[in-house]
């Protein structure tokens, strides 16, 4: 469970540990800032596109070759990204350690059921959550604390002995498939290219969409144009795996009712989690007037409340239904959005601290038994498969979550008030949307409700 929880940080870690450098890394490499964004995009696209081939292969091949084959990419891709001396280097280093981290990702809920009894498998998933959900919202702060003693390259070679310690720890820890791959499984070029090209022009389309200057009509037509084609070749891919017996996107996971919900239900708490993540530092630097310290502390009561809420969610699981634990946490969660886009015109630290500690309550109370059902509904045998779509769950949601900020910040000023209070109005109802999803698991057949 160490080598999987060290192995998961590191991979989601580096999602957001860069965006803090960025500035210097522009400076230093002579790059523009819209060409430095592609040291984030090029790892968060690399992710997302092989999440769910690696799941599919984890399956095929067992879960521990796929994860200590991307631990070994991941830390040797660091090396790479920490002697890059081009902004074209330090991209190409950035999308291999992506590719890495799906390694990691892919099969990290799948190696949790492994390793724990089912008796206990509601602790295993609470401890991963807990680790995923801080990691996603640590990343600035651990990257303040290495830039203020040392330079950015320094942010990837942190990375080099901990993937040496966990992966030879690895070799030693993890455990061995114990059911035999799905008859009909197989590892497809063709599919896994259509996987590839469908996420990487959605992301594309939807990143050109978000970040357009001024709104400009050439960039706006072609941002839409290629969401467009992402949607056609999605169309096409989607098709074609409805006639295989074991699809690589797993249509036949989303057949299951009680499945299916807890997809949505993750798309849309994660979608509210970045509308808020991103809004609440314009709210509280630009509107509130607390400088960068004060508004850093009072943020990191939503991640410590996680942190409380996880252990507690993990042994509720079991005894009450996963629908009810997550609609009951996604409701909390919902009311501390809305209370704090009510906050007063002038409030005080302790006003805001509650409200976020409210909001990592919820947020912690739905996300342990979510996984859980996302991981367990499945047979054992497609495993692998339900650990990709958890994590694709997660990136989806939280890039439909940017767009749609986005979105609100072309029509209200961020800097305003405005923009961060529509922003967590909105948030506020994606954790209600998904409050829904979890409740009406209630409904449905099957031991996780």
């Amino acid at each position: 469970m160490l080598v999987i929880i060290l192995g998961i940080m590191v991979a989601v870690l580096d999602g957001t540990i860069v965006n803090l450098a960025l500035p210097g890394i522009a400076r230093e490499l002579q790059a523009s800032p819209s060409h430095a964004i592609w040291v984030v995009n090029a790892y968060q696209i690399a992710t997302l596109v092989m999440l769910l081939p690696l799941a599919s292969l984890g399956d095929l091949v067992g879960y521990r070759r796929v994860y200590l084959v991307g631990m070994a990419v991941f830390t040797v891709a660091s090396v790479g990204a920490t002697f890059a001396d081009s902004l074209g280097t330090l991209i190409a280093a950035r999308t291999f350690q992506g590719l890495g981290a799906a390694g990691i990702m892919s099969v990290n809920a799948a190696l949790v059921r492994l390793t724990f009894p089912s008796a206990l498998l509601g602790r295993g998933m609470a401890i991963n959550s807990m680790v995923v959900a801080t990691s996603s919202v640590a990343g600035p702060s651990v990257a303040a604390a290495i830039l203020s003693v040392a330079s950015w390259p320094w942010l990837f070679a942190i990375n080099v002995p901990l993937g040496l310690l966990v992966f030879t720890l690895g070799m030693k820890a993890l455990p061995f498939n114990r059911v035999a791959p799905a008859a009909g499984l197989r590892f497809s070029p063709v599919d896994v290219a259509l996987n590839v090209l469908m996420f990487s022009l959605v992301f594309l389309g939807v990143d050109r969409l978000g970040v357009r200057e001024g709104g400009a009509g050439a960039s706006h037509a072609s941002a839409w144009l290629i969401l467009l084609a992402g949607l056609a070749v999605g169309f096409f891919y989607l098709r074609r795996q409805r006639t295989l017996a074991v699809p690589l996107f797993p249509i036949d996971l989303l057949r299951i009712p009680v499945f299916a919900l807890s997809m949505g239900t993750s798309v849309a708490a994660f979608c509210a989690q970045m509308l808020a993540y991103i809004g609440l530092p314009f709210l509280l630097l630009d509107v509130y007037g607390r400088s960068h310290i004060e508004a850093g502390l009072l943020i990191t009561a939503w991640p410590l409340a996680i942190v409380v809420m996880a252990p507690l969610a993990g042994r509720l699981i079991g005894r009450y239904p996963d629908g009810l634990l997550g609609g009951i946490g996604l409701g909390l969660l919902a009311a501390g959005l809305a209370l704090l886009a009510a906050l007063p015109a002038h409030p005080g630290n302790a006003d805001i601290a509650w409200r976020m500690a409210l909001c990592g309550l919820g947020f912690g109370l739905f996300q342990s038994p979510n996984n859980h059902t996302i991981v367990t509904s499945p047979p054992a045998h497609r495993s692998g498969a339900a650990s990709g779509m958890l994590g694709t769950a997660r990136l989806t949601g939280q890039t439909l979550g940017a767009v749609v900020l986005a979105g609100v910040f072309s029509f209200w000023s961020p800097h305003g008030g405005h923009g961060p209070v529509v922003a967590l109005v909105l948030a506020a109802c994606c954790a209600g949307v998904a409050a829904v999803f979890s409740t009406l698991r209630l409904k449905t057949t099957g031991p996780h409700g």
